[in-house]
């Protein structure tokens, strides 16, 4: 089993909006372009929400035959360990392998030689584009060994209890480090993917940590030039690697948070035409996001309905933002009351949650904070559900337009 050249992470938590989704992803087929749905949801969203990951799959093959796509799609268990992993493994062909934790943290020194071993052969070695200007040392090896052995052991782990139950090369394997503290370097990435093979672990997308700020639903912060840099060296640290250890040939990049990125798209698009390369991008929460403006666009008792979940959110702000606290920016201040937003039309609402930054109602904090509500919506149960149902036609429309204009156009087509 392996991953096609580009995909997009996708889904929803209500399991609404597929064939809206395989919309966009139609369109893009149409102009040539085949990137491939993975609907991603994490064991931490099904917690908050109350579904499964027998929820999911039957969702995405309800949708995959209303919408006859005729093309693969897989499911990815988002960010799992070893306590979390078991619940996946009869619905998902997609594992996304957390391991950021474990990042720093001090390993055995029978794990610490076991990663040196597999190293160790690189020492006195240089390895062009990937921002070297000396061979690799042992001081080198050391520095990233204390930084990454625990990590790498632990993947190899929870990739050897992916492969028992699910079978030698009958899923596919993403390895995530972008939740860390620290940004990896473009020989750290190299490193971890010759130690994650040392392992055993043949993964084929690798998620690191870049600089900036990836918040959920807005705009990359930080400094779009340097971004660049990071990632076209990135590519030459997965080539490298893929020659080196013979990893698979499709192993590519992923991005998570990836939704909104809007800066980004455009030198991810050239460097990825430069160099040949693949690209998985995570945006699933962006159709959470769809569905309120959609029921703000509808207007009345729809409209009531995102009016609430706004309301509720704004009282529980902590409660609601400390599970995704270091991948959001929520100014406080700029959040407006909620008996101002009672009196709002719908298209005041869809305004300040549609990220359009040259609209000057759009509101980004409003959007980052309804963007970690569902559990709210969840909560409501049949109300919600009703009225994002009577608002079908208006939020599927939201989220076509918004996955293949706002994003796979820029990305993958320009």
């Amino acid at each position: 089993m392996h991953i096609e050249k580009f995909s997009l992470g996708v889904g929803d938590r209500f399991g609404r909006e597929g064939v809206a989704q395989l919309a966009a992803l139609q369109k893009a087929a149409e102009a040539g372009v085949e990137v491939i749905p993975v609907w991603n949801k994490s064991n931490r969203e099904h917690t908050l929400i109350g579904s499964t990951p027998a929820d999911t799959r039957s969702a995405a093959e309800a949708a995959v035959k209303a919408a006859g796509w005729q093309a693969p799609y897989h499911l990815d268990a988002d960010h799992i360990g070893l306590k979390t992993v078991d619940r996946f493994l009869p619905h998902c062909d997609f594992y996304t392998i957390d391991v950021a934790d474990f990042i720093g943290q001090a390993a055995e020194p029978a794990d610490v030689s076991a990663v040196r071993d597999s190293l160790s052969p690189l020492i006195g070695r240089n390895f062009p584009g990937l921002g070297q200007d000396q061979p690799l040392d042992e001081g080198a090896l050391e520095g990233f060994l204390r930084a990454y052995a625990l990590a790498i052991r632990e993947a190899g782990k929870i990739y050897r209890h992916i492969e028992s139950a699910r079978g030698k090369d009958n899923f596919i394997a993403e390895v995530s480090t972008d939740e860390a503290e620290t940004p990896q370097s473009p020989l750290d990435l190299f490193l971890i993917l010759g130690a994650l093979a040392g392992e055993g672990a043949r993964v084929q997308t690798i998620a690191p940590k870049f600089s900036g700020r990836f918040n959920k639903g807005v705009d990359y912060v930080g400094n779009a030039g340097q971004f660049a840099r990071e990632f076209e060296r990135d590519l030459a640290a997965i080539r490298a690697a893929v020659a080196e250890f013979g990893l698979p040939k499709n192993l590519k990049i992923s991005v998570h948070s990836g939704s909104d990125k809007f800066s980004l798209y455009a030198p991810m698009r050239e460097l990825l035409g430069k160099h040949g390369a693949g690209l998985h991008l995570k945006t699933a929460g962006t159709n959470w996001l769809e569905e309120v403006i959609g029921l703000s666009l509808a207007g009345g008792p729809c409209l009531d309905v995102a009016k609430e979940i706004y309301a509720r959110a704004f009282s529980r702000i902590d409660e609601l933002s400390q599970p995704y606290a270091t991948v959001i920016d929520i100014r406080r201040d700029h959040l407006p009351d909620p008996a101002v937003v009672s009196r709002w039309d719908g298209g005041a609402l869809a305004a300040a949650l549609t990220h359009e930054p040259s609209d000057p109602r759009f509101n980004s904090s409003l959007r980052q904070l309804i963007h970690v509500s569902f559990k709210i919506a969840a909560e409501m149960g049949p109300v919600y559900l009703e009225a994002i149902d009577s608002a079908h036609p208006t939020i599927a429309a939201c989220v076509t337009n918004n996955l293949y204009d706002r994003h796979i156009k820029p990305l993958f087509i320009g």
